[in-house]
């Protein structure tokens, strides 16, 4: 199998230092029951990730783990990419749990992203909408977590650090209304601009993809639909990644 096609394979590998300290995090500050199982270092490549290497062990005896390197031709097997630096880990599943409405924070802000193709760009929105605040992130049942090694890599450890809950859509509206959330969508019918309209916490914004774009049964249980205006005549949609980026900046901004 190629090594591109491999990537919508379900896998708990993950690679790089940027993705182990996001595992190790997360179990820190209980975001995620992810843990790590081993450690791989490329033989090649050891002595010059000394210093990651003392603090990969040193947490070691916080969660049990094993370290082990192996010969490149070995660990090259393992990998999808090559910005890993020699560093790669076997974790084990993560368990996304049903969204509650006892795990939703008073004021926050939540998203649910639907129609993402790919899990690198799933994993790209996932990285934006961390640093634009986004306290938590709803999926529907089928989801691109499991492959979450290439997830984090592409959200440089992101999808780790949010905490991550499954829902239907419709029921996820009525948590979150029942919740005192705005509810709002991204679209086109009956839409007004999202630098038009109070974008106030708490919210939960609802994306849907390029292709699918977001039920009418959902829209009509929103309390706004908004759209991104363009310059120029561009008659495509964006991305859903890159919709919901420049929407949760949007409302990061209104709110600071």
């Amino acid at each position: 199998m190629k090594k591109e096609e491999s990537k919508f394979i379900s896998s708990n590998i993950f690679e790089g230092m940027v993705s182990i300290r996001a595992l190790l995090n997360a179990a820190d500050n209980d975001i995620s029951d992810r843990r790590i199982k081993k450690v791989y270092v490329c033989e090649s490549k050891a002595a010059k990730r000394a210093k990651e290497l003392s603090y990969i062990k040193a947490r070691s005896y916080d969660y049990g783990y094993t370290i082990e390197t192996i010969p490149d031709e070995e660990f090259d097997e393992l990998t999808l990419g090559n910005t890993h630096g020699g560093l790669i880990c076997e974790a084990t599943n993560r368990r996304v749990a049903p969204l509650s409405p006892s795990e939703i924070k008073d004021n926050g802000f939540y998203v649910m992203i639907e129609g993402i193709e790919d899990p690198y760009n799933f994993g790209y929105a996932l990285r934006s909408l961390y640093a634009a605040g986004v306290n938590g992130i709803i999926l529907s049942p089928r989801n691109w977590m499991s492959c979450a090694g290439v997830v984090c890599r592409a959200s440089a450890g992101a999808s780790e650090l949010m905490p991550i809950f499954t829902c239907d859509c419709k029921e996820a509206i009525d948590i979150f209304k029942k919740a005192n959330y705005s509810v709002v969508c991204s679209d086109i019918k009956n839409s007004v601009s999202a630098y038009e309209t109070e974008l106030n916490y708490p919210i939960f914004l609802i994306v849907g993809g390029e292709k699918r774009g977001i039920t009418s049964s959902v829209l009509n249980k929103c309390d706004k639909i908004v759209r991104l205006d363009y310059k120029g005549d561009f008659n495509l949609a964006l991305s859903a990644a890159s919709a919901a980026s420049i929407l949760a900046f949007e409302i990061m901004r209104q709110n600071q």
